[in-house]
């Protein structure tokens, strides 16, 4: 008799990313979880707790070990990301905007005197980092940015607003694209920059665990050494940080309506109407069924993808699919949930509420799903018409 053949774990490929898993859903329901409501109120980011990230490793998870990261991968990221979306998708977008947005990004632009100065801060979150892209008047249409970089006395001086910037308002560095000669350039713009400022928090809809503001550039001078890579290299880093920051919002996704599948599951066992539990009704079925199933198609799509993302490995084709799939069905799980609760769904007593409004952005930043049509439709033709 043969023994069935051994199939590799997609969600939890090597011991190492089940001990991450482990460790990182443990720390999700034990201290995540209970500030989680508090500080949607507030709609600031809790500081301390995500230090506490830094003290976990998970600040720098894709940087390799040898320069003081955790050295691992894009499944990692996905793995963090899903498991802190479950309690708090807002604290997870602080995360996101730091770890991936200038962490990952700067790590694969920087030269090492660069990574001497500021790796060791934005690792243990001694510093909190974000990333200056979107415009008032430029959002997927990054080439039409107008925030513009000039030469001058041995550094650069730029001008322009960035916009709608997670982490803007605690954030210590940014790593900020603006045009130099018409080309996209990359740079570190730290909070002590002559001429640089931040607007007032801007209040949001959902992710109010996280903040967001503008990044305000007036005659603001920055060093030479601030330069990251070459003049004119910044669309090239932008685009390969744009995949694994697709995959991390697409697992955000997956986080809010596994949670909310959990929540529902449990709801409907315990409310009774009509004198028998309301998962014995037919309709109560039907949400609780296809926001299962809905929840692991997205799982198993982005985890798939995650594995073939690298520094050195782009995958667009993937990365924007995942996400247009992925992104809808945090919210939709989450209306389903809500549904499935009624009235008590609708009030800030349980967290759906929360999850319900957090779950909106993804399908807006990172990529709107409009912008991700267009790159699979632009991209699948260009492979047909390669390999006719």
């Amino acid at each position: 008799m043969t023994s069935a053949p051994a199939y590799e774990d997609l969600f939890d490929p090597t011991e190492e990313h089940r001990m991450l898993r482990q460790m990182v859903a443990q720390f999700a329901r034990r201290e995540v979880a209970p500030q989680a409501a508090e500080f949607d109120e507030k709609g600031v980011l809790n500081v301390p707790l995500f230090r506490k990230l830094g003290e976990l490793g998970l600040l720098g998870i894709t940087v390799p070990e040898a320069d003081g990261g955790a050295g691992m991968d894009a499944v990692a990221a996905v793995i963090v990301h899903h498991e802190l979306s479950k309690y708090d998708p807002g604290f997870t977008l602080a995360y996101l905007a730091h770890s991936m947005l200038f962490v990952n990004n700067f790590y694969h632009c920087s030269n090492p005197a660069q990574r001497a100065k500021y790796l060791s801060k934005v690792i243990s979150g001694e510093w909190i980092g974000g990333m200056g892209m979107t415009e008032p008047g430029a959002g997927t249409d990054v080439l039409g940015m107008t925030t513009t970089a000039v030469r001058a006395d041995g550094g650069y001086v730029l001008n322009g607003t960035k916009t709608y910037i997670t982490n803007a308002c605690e954030g210590t560095c940014f790593l900020v694209y603006a045009k130099l000669d018409g080309r996209i350039t990359a740079f570190v713009v730290d909070r002590d920059c002559p001429g640089f400022s931040t607007s007032n928090h801007i209040d949001k809809l959902g992710m109010r665990g996280s903040t967001m503001a503008e990044l305000i550039f007036e005659d603001c001078r920055v060093p030479r050494e601030n330069l990251l890579g070459r003049e004119g290299d910044g669309l090239v880093h932008m685009m390969r940080n744009l995949e694994i920051e697709r995959l991390a919002l697409a697992a955000m996704s997956v986080g809010i309506a596994e949670r909310c599948v959990e929540i529902m599951v449990d709801y409907a066992s315990e409310r009774k109407a009509f004198g028998q539990p309301i998962h014995r009704f037919g309709q109560i079925q039907r949400y609780i069924g296809e926001g299962y199933a809905r929840k692991e198609a997205a799982k198993c799509l982005v985890y798939a993808v995650a594995r073939a993302v690298g520094p050195n490995l782009r995958n667009r084709i993937g990365s924007d699919a995942a996400k247009l799939f992925a992104a809808p069905v945090g919210k939709e799980v989450a209306d389903f949930a809500m549904q499935v609760m009624g009235g008590a769904g609708y009030c800030r007593e349980y967290p759906v509420e929360r999850l319900w409004r957090d779950a909106k952005l993804l399908e807006i930043g990172g990529g709107t799903l409009e912008a991700h049509q267009k790159n699979l439709t632009k991209d699948l033709t260009k492979a047909r018409t390669e390999g006719a």
